[in-house]
Order: structure tokens, then sequence, then C-alpha cells
């Protein structure tokens, strides 16, 4: 059986992240690797997590002070020991009943990376901001015409790598720009990359969402600096 290594990069998740890990555990067709890399939460987060590290979770991960998302990506990666990496955010925007979907074209031997996409298929999605869904238009555009990729949404959270793959790749972005970096570093090699629809069940401010315009400023950067 395919061994598949979940990270899940947390801050500030206390009201989804033992949610979350129910859901991830409710999926019984893969053998999962469940590593939690909590970035200096100060909600009780830390302390729900350390609770479970004993019942549910394989490796815990708990950061000195907030680093970022890419940082804590790079630490579960490190941890890793399975044959696949796949990234799962701590809230409820993301479904792990779409798993199956994005492990299946590497377990086929069809891909090397596939990209989750909140815009392509049918999945369902709840209506949020407009102004968001340009800007990740905007950011997948313009990092497709660095890369010559046809990607749909470059800053989906759900992406799948072969572990060997990602391992080695030397990421150094410490917060959102995680996104754009991979993508630009795995466009620069030979692999086969797939895109699958997701369901997304996106929050709002008021729910605790984090990534702000500054967010976005910074991915235009990172796709400039990583792709020239």
């Amino acid at each position: 059986m395919t061994k598949i290594s979940v990270i899940v990069p947390c801050f500030n998740e206390c009201g989804t992240i033992d949610k979350i890990i129910n859901k991830i555990l409710e999926n019984k067709k893969f053998e999962l690797e469940i590593i939690i890399v909590d970035d200096f939460s100060t909600d009780g987060s830390r302390e729900i997590l350390k609770e479970l590290s004993h019942k549910k979770i394989q490796n815990l991960v708990l950061n000195d002070k907030n680093y970022g998302k890419g940082y804590s990506i790079r630490q579960g990666i490190k941890k890793a020991t399975g044959d696949l990496i796949l990234i799962q955010d701590a809230d409820l925007e993301y479904d792990p009943e779409d798993y199956e979907k994005l492990f299946n074209p590497i377990i086929d031997n069809k891909a090397d990376v596939v990209f989750g996409s909140r815009f392509i298929g049918s999945e369902e999605k709840n209506v949020l901001y407009f102004w968001h869904s340009v800007g990740n238009y905007f950011l997948t555009l313009l990092s497709n015409i660095f890369t010559n990729l046809n990607l749909s949404d470059m800053e989906c959270c759900y992406k799948v790598f072969k572990t060997e793959i990602i391992k080695s790749i030397e990421l150094k972005e410490n917060r959102f720009g995680f996104e754009p970096e991979v993508t630009a570093k795995i466009a620069k090699r030979n692999l086969r990359i797939f895109e699958v629809g997701v369901k997304y069940y996106g929050r709002r401010y008021s729910e605790g969402k984090k990534i702000t315009w500054k967010d976005g400023l910074s991915a235009i950067r990172c796709i400039l600096k990583y792709n020239l």
C-alpha cells in the first residue's frame, strides 16, 4: 500500500484542528502519516495538539516562534517518510474526501506532481470574495507566463509530490510564497504535472482567514524571483 505523508501546517486553528484531523483519519484507503507543524499558536491549538499527539498524530512539530506556512511545510517535509507528500491546511476549506483523486495520477504512474484546483471541474464550492478570485487568476496567469504551465490555480493548497522530488528541492520562502516558489522550481524539472478539481469551502476573515493583499504582492515577488 502506498504510504502518504500528510503535512498540516497550523497557526491559531483551535476551532478546526481536531475536526480536520478526524476528517483525514476517515480516509481508510491509504496508509496515512499525519505530520502537524504548529507555528507557535497562541489560541490553544498547541495544547489541543499535545493532547492528540499520542492518539492520532504520528509526528508533532512545535516551532519555537511564528515563522510562517512555508517554513512549517519545510519542517514537515524533513519528517516525512511516506512515498508521497500532500499539503493539507489546518482549517476546513479543503476536504480530505478529495485525497483519492489527488493521489491516483501518481499511484497510476501518470504524474510526478498533482495540483488541486478550485476553478476546474464541477466540485462544490461556496461563493465568497470576487477580488480574491481575480487575484488568484492574475497570480496563476503571471506564474504560467514564466513557467509555461497551463495551471488554473497555482495558489491552491492541495499539492501532492513524490517524496524524493520535493525533498530534493531547496525551498526558501517562509510564508505563503511557498506556492509560487515550489511551482517555479517544479516547472524547471522534466516532471509530469497533473491538475484535478477539488471542493472548496473558503472562509471569511471573520472566520479566521489569514492571507491578505500583502501576501499577493509577495507572491508577485516570488514569481519573478524564482522564475528569472
